[in-house]
């Protein structure tokens, strides 16, 4: 029998995915770029006019994007930019990730023979990237893929202890925590100006992954969350982060 098992229109969803995961790419660089103010509404026709693709695509992209909090959708009026991120929002994702990322260093500590080479090289590339950002902020030079390739490597860190747990429902909360810490850097402008402190906090829980032992992981996670946390509080009223 020739007659193909799938869809003939497969092959069509398939570049209509690829065309819509760019230009999700593309919008998500503007939000993380603060290239527009929070509350900002968002044309579709707009977007798809500057990008020179179509508005299917950035329909798609949007209602992604809605579901990480960078925007929201008011009905018979289309998307805005989220308005910025609240003091209490702030603290019960902090709150959050304390609860979830500290459980998922101590469940992964139980495989730190697998999972330390992993992190060891996440950590590596971790410093590398934050000596690029490092040098590029001195000169004013700090681009919107600049930054988000230094989102994307610092949270691999974190993204690799919840792969490190086997736990399919936890690795799926990373997904979850991912986006809204993408929220928080849009509006907060966290995570850049506090680069080198990251990577030392980073190298503390490799340090305590190496014991293997649970408690220390967890530990060693915690703190460095709560850290991460007392930055952004400053970050929050006193913003000097500019990328181009």
């Amino acid at each position: 029998m020739s007659e193909s098992t799938y869809p003939l229109g497969d092959s069509v969803l398939i570049e209509r995915k690829g065309l819509r995961d760019r230009v999700y790419d593309l919008v998500l660089d503007m939000l993380v770029g603060q290239a527009i103010a929070p509350g900002t509404r968002l044309s579709i026709d707009a977007i798809a006019r500057d990008l020179k693709v179509s508005p299917t695509p950035v329909r798609e992209a949007l209602v992604q994007l809605e579901r990480t909090g960078l925007v929201t959708r008011e009905p018979l009026k289309g998307y805005r930019v989220a308005p910025q991120i609240t003091d209490g929002q702030l603290e019960s994702l902090f709150d959050t990730r304390i609860v979830l990322e500290g459980g998922a260093a101590a469940l992964a500590a139980r495989h730190a023979d697998a999972l330390v080479p992993r992190l060891e090289a996440a950590l590596a590339e971790h410093r590398t990237v934050t000596a690029t950002v490092r040098a590029a902020a001195a000169t004013d030079g700090l681009t919107v893929a600049l930054l988000r390739q230094y989102f994307t490597v610092d949270w691999n860190f974190h993204h690799l202890i919840f792969e490190g747990t086997d736990n399919p429902f936890l690795i799926d909360m990373s997904e979850a925590i991912s986006t809204r810490v993408h929220r928080m850097r849009q509006t907060v402008l966290s995570g850049v100006t506090d680069a080198d402190d990251a990577v030392a906090e980073h190298a503390l829980i490799l340090d305590a992954f190496r014991t293997g032992k649970p408690d220390a992981a967890a530990a060693s996670m915690r703190d460095h969350i709560e850290k991460v946390r007392f930055r952004s509080r400053t970050d929050a009223h006193t913003p000097d982060v500019h990328v181009h």
